[in-house]
């Protein structure tokens, strides 16, 4: 079985040679994001995760990774997630969150920066805001009802759900002017400052995913409630807020 790296940047030269051996002169460029990008990653429980951008030719062969992802899957590599810069540059308007989040927090290991000169459209970025909490509101309360209240599946729902927040208070602390840098405590302290949430429910839920907490069933449950409360608060201000 394939080692998994202790570090991200470990993998790296690996990384670089099968997509330069897989693409060749197709490879723009190998830029990593997520939870590894933040200083968040954990050996053997972290994804590590890419974006690799491939000319126009490169995207139309995909296929030439086929003999790569079992490799990277057991060292923890998620399946990369392949653009181009046409694709980019097309649809910052379409996922300004997403697209925010990677040109905050990324490392670029190979090739050209094509985040860098990345403009945000601010009403857009409001506009995407206000549906996901509104999605998520609405998916949240359904997996809620298909937990039957079970300790177990509520804490899934919540580590599973919690990272897409953070990526939406990311986006909001932009909007607000807060600094790019900042600790994953640090955002949610801005972010219920900023729209009156409750911070002490939101640290909650991070040290749950975290497994830095255990909570009897029924404080489980009164939890995701609040956890409930709290998103459907958030919505109606994010619905009200002028940029």
């Amino acid at each position: 079985m394939a080692r998994v790296a202790e570090e991200p940047k470990q993998i790296f030269p690996d990384m670089v040679s099968d997509c330069k051996e897989v693409f060749g002169n197709d490879l723009v460029s190998i830029i990593l994001y997520g939870s590894a990008a933040e200083g968040y990653y954990k050996p053997g429980k972290s994804d590590i995760n890419f974006l690799i951008v491939l000319t126009e030719a490169g995207i139309d062969n995909l296929d030439r990774a086929f003999g790569k992802i079992g490799k990277w899957k057991k060292k923890k590599i998620a399946t990369p997630l392949f653009l181009t810069e046409e694709y980019i540059r097309g649809s910052v308007d379409v996922y300004p969150i997403e697209y925010l989040n990677f040109q905050r927090h990324n490392e670029i290991v190979y090739g050209k920066n094509v985040l860098e000169d990345l403009v945000v459209d601010r009403k857009m970025l409001r506009l995407q805001c206000e549906r996901e909490i509104k999605g998520k509101l609405l998916l949240l309360r359904r997996v809620f009802l298909e937990t039957e209240g079970k300790s177990r599946a509520l804490k899934e729902v919540i580590a599973i759900s919690l990272p897409t927040f953070m990526a939406i208070f990311e986006a909001l602390r932009f909007l607000r002017g807060h600094e790019e840098r900042a600790d994953r405590r640090q955002k949610i302290k801005e972010i219920c400052e900023d729209f009156g949430l409750d911070k002490d429910l939101f640290d909650t839920l991070l040290s749950l995913k975290e497994d830095k907490l255990r909570l009897k069933d029924d404080e489980l449950k009164e939890l995701f409630k609040g956890y409930l409360k709290q998103v459907r608060d958030l919505a109606i201000k994010v619905d009200r807020m002028e940029v």
